[in-house]
């Protein structure tokens, strides 16, 4: 039996913006989220007080606990705000891929009963084809401006009551991300609020944040990876995060050197590209501490080929899965200089947990979610 270097770790028993944002007031002025293209910043001050005000604005909408939102957007310094204020509103958030067509976007609306849309303006056209296509969908909101069509930015404005649904950590579904792994139809996984706060505990102490680290979110914050190790994890622990709406090497580089990122999650591509691209050697990226690679098998000799150039510890690795909320096993910072041999026999890093999540037809999930409302 292998055993975690780590001490159990108890279930989170909160909401999942209670679990990422509770702190948010004691970080006040603190850079939350930067466009990582305009420098464009919002505070944790502000990030609080944000979604506090749009939940009220969906709950004025008609948003009801057991709703389903769609949030169909790339990353943007809005995608926390909206997808907090939903689920603080009470409602489930489907995460829904940017470069979807409309034919997708309408089937993951049907399955997952979706019945509000929050997408962004120059998506709009794939947004409403895909409500017309699925049916049910009572109104699209757009986080920057539409021609009818209400603002995200407007509606921060309201003067409604700030709701507060009972909100039951271990039953209710905090995100609905669609998954079809390696292959076949995607799928929604139930993920609990319980279940990703308990996650992000988790991840704690091998891989810890804190305020003055900065993280560039260049992976997208759809996938259950980007939302929890760019988005949940960074901001519960009052760390900065530098948005990047898509992959581009000159922009990423150009970020890691004038925003000084401490930290990267990415995917074996881009350790490719900073192991052997020529472009890297004109940017300064002294700032970086560590990087971390998941999502795909890495190579031995490209991470050492990486972590050479760039004069960082060997890469960290992590391993995970939706269904998961989703990491499993991560690299502990700490011991990313150590290798594998070097650990004791018969130990792990991975914390250990008792959340148990699942995965069934988001359409049964529909059901079950009615259900329980």
């Amino acid at each position: 039996m292998f055993r975690s270097e780590y001490a159990d770790v108890p279930p989170v028993e909160l909401p999942i913006h209670e679990a990422v944002l509770g702190p948010a007031a004691g970080f006040g002025d603190l850079p939350a989220l930067i466009d990582g293209t305009d420098g464009t910043t919002l505070t944790y001050e502000q990030v609080d007080r944000f979604h506090r005000r749009l939940a009220a604005a969906f709950a004025e909408a008609g948003v009801r606990k057991g709703d389903v939102l769609a949030l169909h957007s790339p990353n943007t310094i809005a995608f926390p705000t909206a997808f907090y204020a939903a689920t603080r509103a009470g409602a489930t958030v489907t995460t829904v891929h940017p470069l979807a067509t409309a034919g997708e976007f309408a089937k993951q609306l049907g399955d997952s009963a979706a019945r509000w849309i929050v997408t962004v303006s120059p998506l709009l056209g794939t947004a409403r084809r895909a409500a017309e296509l699925a049916g049910g969908v009572r109104e699209i909101f757009v986080c920057d401006s539409a021609p009818g069509h209400r603002s995200l930015i407007d509606m921060l404005a309201t003067a409604a009551p700030e709701p507060e649904p009972r909100i039951d950590p271990a039953e209710d579904i905090a995100a609905l991300p669609y998954s079809s792994g390696t292959t076949g139809t995607p799928k929604g996984v139930m993920l609990t609020h319980r279940q990703i706060a308990t996650n992000l505990a988790q991840l704690d102490a091998p891989v810890p944040t804190s305020p003055g680290d900065r993280i560039l979110a260049v992976l997208p914050f759809f996938h259950i990876y980007g939302l929890t190790a760019l988005m949940n994890a960074p901001l519960r622990r009052g760390a900065t995060v530098v948005v990047l709406p898509r992959f581009d090497l000159e922009t990423f580089l150009a970020a890691i050197e004038n925003h000084r990122i401490t930290g990267l999650y990415v995917a074996p591509p881009i350790v490719l590209a900073l192991a052997k691209h020529p472009v890297v050697s004109r940017y300064d990226l002294s700032s970086l501490k560590y990087v971390i690679s998941a999502a795909a098998p890495l190579d031995a000799q490209l991470a050492r080929a990486c972590s050479e150039r760039l004069g960082l510890p060997p890469l960290g690795q992590a391993y995970g899965m939706t269904e998961l909320s989703p990491g499993t096993h991560v690299v502990p910072l700490a011991g990313s200089a150590r290798p594998p041999a070097a650990r004791s026999a018969g130990s792990s890093p991975a914390p250990r947990c008792g959340s148990s999540p699942w995965t069934i037809p988001a359409r049964t999930s529909a059901r079950a979610r009615r259900a329980r409302s």
